[in-house]
């Protein structure tokens, strides 16, 4: 039996879902939680790392994909590549200094950009409004600090 690229990525990602769920075990959980507490997502995120790894071995065991599919065969589109590395790049060098949503702002425009787009400043706008969805529902909803700049410190 030939052990196509399935059966290997389906072996990471279960082991990588061992990890998950056994990190998880050793986060503290206060008695004051009753159903939720702060394991609820970890677990989550390790059950379905299970499930995705369990139907990549069977796709693998069954002969994985076919080789035959056009979206396979494309080339790289480097370009699109590029703006998406140049994305991930600005967010990391910019969080600390300009904070989350002006760093997630850049990297929302660069994605929308690596898709196809041509309005950045649509993009730049639609990315503020969900950077700052985000950035108010964990710093205020759940009081989790994920960089503060100068929009942050007006809420």
């Amino acid at each position: 039996m030939r052990l196509v690229p399935e059966i290997w990525v389906g072996v990471a990602v279960l082991a990588f879902a061992a990890i998950v769920f056994q990190q998880s075990t050793a986060i503290p959980v206060s008695p004051l939680y009753a159903r939720v507490g702060p394991t609820v997502v970890p677990y989550a995120t390790a059950l379905a790392l299970g499930i995705l790894g369990v139907f990549l071995l069977i796709a693998g065991f069954r002969g994985g994909w076919s080789g035959d599919d056009p979206e396979i065969a494309l080339p790289i589109d480097w370009r699109s590549f590029r703006w998406l590395l140049l994305g991930l790049a600005l967010n990391v060098a910019l969080i600390d200094q300009l904070g989350f949503i002006i760093a997630s702002c850049l990297l929302f425009m660069c994605t929308a950009r690596c898709f196809g787009s041509r309005k950045p400043h649509v993009d730049l706008g639609l990315g503020f409004v969900l950077a700052t969805v985000a950035y108010v529902g964990f710093a205020k909803g759940l009081g989790i600090n994920i960089g503060s700049g100068p929009i942050e410190a007006l809420f």
